[in-house]
């Protein structure tokens, strides 16, 4: 299976917002880059915004404790 393709995002934010992902990626042990990823496609996922193509078990999507 193909690995797939990652693509940069770049954008600014407040030093409280910046501080908030650190602490939360620590919290649970994910990279900023992950927690955020992880965020956003629980967010679409609960709001029925997830296309058909999107990967239902990715290693971002998961909590942490749910994974087999």
């Amino acid at each position: 299976m193909q690995a797939e393709k990652r693509v940069s995002v770049s954008f600014r934010v407040t030093p409280e917002f910046k501080r908030c992902l650190e602490l939360a990626a620590e919290s649970e042990q994910r990279s900023q880059t992950n927690m955020l990823e992880w965020i956003v496609l629980d967010f679409c996922r609960r709001k029925g915004l997830v296309t058909p193509s999107s990967p239902e078990s990715s290693s971002a999507g998961s909590p942490k404790g749910s994974r087999r």
